[in-house]
């Protein structure tokens, strides 16, 4: 394919500073497609997205975002696959999603620099979160921007330009993925992929307004990422949402489609923290820093405050044992881990790198293998450590940076200042937590500030969780990531089989799990079938006719329960592909045509639910 290298710019303001970016998530561009019923109308709504994305990238190029962007006709050419994947009945659960994948994560085709121009090259296979990703019918944007080799949280260290903040471009964005995050908070992308080894995928979150979740380490496959660290890397998320965020690695843990390779079995814990009502641990006042900043220093005093009033029971814990940890990260061996993807071409062209990140490197060669050693009995004592302040809470509250810095500053002292900026992030990995960055509000200079919730090793679900209802999203996260690994089938049932109704017990009893409650598109109509115990309804589709949208519940249940529940649906009844009102294909009930020659068409209604309850409110009172 080919694409566009996109041209750096130091020009700076893009926006009026304080003011909020165009907004793009997953919703938004369900909402483009609600009312499309044939693939010409899926066509032009897609197209009329792309147009508006070209738009943002247009309005935010000065902030160095992206790398590459991908060109109309690749574009055209994957929305038209998607498109007769979807009118196939494939389940896409992602259709036509834009996302943007940071410059160090293989896409097929396109040029991978992981922000070094002599390391460019282009890959004839994808990294296998991002084959997942356009399996569930996401759309790649392009490549993002990145400190060099993810050497950095600042995103200060590209030869493609320095990566401006879009809320004030005289600030940091934060890195090192911060093209990423950039592309997301200005409406360039739903989501985006970065990396994460020292706070990478959280840093730029805080700073751009957005959720950042780093999983737990080996959740997710790094087959065709550029290593920073291979044994702490982990490829993370930035979304608009908690919600978004849980979507995106309900698909990537992929319930349903293949096996990572890559990737490592996650620790079973057998606490299962409530988001209701978690022990949350935060450093005492005196172990605190913020580096003088007192705006930031506020905003966590304000997120224990809500955390409270969440229903939360605040627990002082030592804080000195996870800063031991963040030491190590480039105090210790793991530094001399980054020479593996970087070390020969440091040797053979050294200016080709950015100044702070081959002084970095230099110093990676004088480690030893003692050093090593030394480094891994360190960290063992030090997580052992860490252990007895994990008997008193169940998650960590951080602020996700202390400060926040201009670009200038940055560029004056880049080696302190980046160290200061990981002063709350540095030891995730190594001690292999979770963590989810969350948005905080905005600081008095217009930059957003934000908090970490951390968690144990697999306890993804409840951090996610809990930082949904800190930011006062619906719990919808935590059910999305509850789900099963195993290969399953999405299931709309329409009638009997509703919660609450008399043959819903079928569905619970063979482990079905609710996904959501929605509407078929506006194709449908309802007939409530005549001589069926108990009352039954049936769904028909109507191409030419005028139809309406039915309530639907959407079931995850696999493939043996499938099976068994097939074994006794009676007839007339069916299990067809329903179009959801997303636009997106999955299996559920229909009848057969004949069987609606003497029912009585109900959708007016709009489900089966309310006509019941019309039903049993026009029905005499028994004396």
């Amino acid at each position: 394919m080919t694409g566009t290298a996109n041209a750096t710019s130091s020009a700076p303001n893009i926006m009026p500073q304080g003011s909020a970016p165009m907004r793009l998530d997953l919703q938004t561009v369900r909402g483009c497609f609600a009312h499309c019923r044939t693939a010409a109308e899926h066509r032009t709504a897609a197209m009329d997205m792309l147009q508006r994305i070209k738009h943002a990238i247009h309005g935010a190029q000065r902030l160095n975002a992206l790398i590459y962007i991908a060109d109309d006709a690749w574009l055209q050419q994957v929305i038209e696959r998607n498109i007769t994947r979807l009118f196939q009945g494939c389940n896409l659960p992602l259709f036509c999603q834009p996302f943007v994948v940071k410059d160090n994560i293989d896409v097929a085709a396109m040029p991978t620099s992981a922000g070094c121009k002599p390391f460019i090259h282009t890959p004839s296979e994808s990294a296998e979160v991002v084959e997942r990703l356009c399996q569930a019918g996401a759309l790649v944007i392009g490549k993002a921007n990145l400190d060099q080799f993810a050497t950095g949280l600042t995103g200060t260290r590209s030869p493609f330009g320095v990566c401006r903040n879009p809320f004030n471009p005289e600030y940091i964005s934060g890195g090192s993925s911060s093209g990423s995050a950039v592309a997301v908070a200005c409406g360039i992308a739903a989501f985006a992929l970065g990396t994460d080894t020292a706070g990478s995928g959280r840093v730029p979150a805080a700073l751009n307004n957005l959720v950042g979740l780093k999983p737990t380490r080996g959740r997710w496959s790094h087959r065709g990422v550029v290593p920073a660290c291979r044994s702490l890397d982990c490829v993370s998320v930035f979304a608009h949402s908690c919600s978004d965020a849980a979507e995106i690695t309900a698909v990537l843990d992929g319930a349903g489609a293949w096996p990572m390779r890559w990737s490592q079995p996650i620790p079973s814990i057998t606490a299962n923290v409530s988001p209701q009502t978690p022990r949350i641990g935060v450093p005492p006042a005196h172990q605190r820093e913020f580096f003088g900043d007192e705006a930031m220093a506020a905003a966590y005093l304000a997120a224990i405050d809500r955390c409270k009033q969440l229903g939360a029971t605040i627990v002082e814990i030592d804080f000195t044992s996870f800063r031991a940890a963040a030491k190590l990260l480039y105090e210790g061996p793991w530094v001399s881990e980054r020479l593996l993807a970087a070390g020969e071409l440091l040797t053979q062209q050294p200016e080709a790198f950015d100044p702070s990140v081959r002084s970095i490197l230099h110093a990676a060669r004088q480690v030893t293998t003692a050093d090593v050693w030394r480094g891994i009995y360190q960290l063992d004592e030090i997580a052992a450590t860490t252990m007895t302040q994990w008997r008193h809470m169940d998650m960590l509250l951080l602020p996700t940076v202390a400060t926040v810095y201009r670009i200038d500053e940055i560029l004056a002292d880049p080696i302190k200042l980046n160290s200061n900026l990981g002063f709350y992030t540095n030891f995730v990995n190594l001690l292999n937590l979770c963590a989810v960055a969350s948005p905080m509000g905005m600081r008095p200079n217009g930059i957003p500030s934000g908090v970490t919730f951390i968690a144990p090793t697999g306890q993804d679900v409840a951090a996610l969780a809990w930082a949904a209802k800190f930011n006062r999203e619906s719990p919808l996260a935590a059910n999305i990531l509850n789900e099963p690994r195993e290969p399953h089938v999405l299931l709309a049932v329409v009638g009997a089989h509703l919660q609450g109704q008399p043959l819903h017990h079928q569905i619970t009893d063979r482990g079905g799990t609710l996904v959501q409650r929605c509407t078929t598109s506006n194709r449908y109509r309802l007939y409530a079938l005549a001589n069926t115990q108990p009352p039954k309804p049936g769904l028909v589709r109507f191409e030419a006719a005028a139809a309406g949208a039915i309530e639907v519940e959407v079931y995850r249940l696999n493939h043996a329960a499938l099976g068994e529940f097939l074994l006794g649906v009676p007839p007339p009844l069916a299990i067809g592909s329903i179009e959801l009102q997303t636009g997106e294909w999955v299996k559920g009930f229909v009848v057969e045509p004949w069987a609606i020659m003497d029912a009585l068409d109900i959708t007016e209604y709009g489900g089966w639910r309310r006509y019941l309850a019309a039903r049993s409110r026009a029905a005499p009172a028994r004396s």
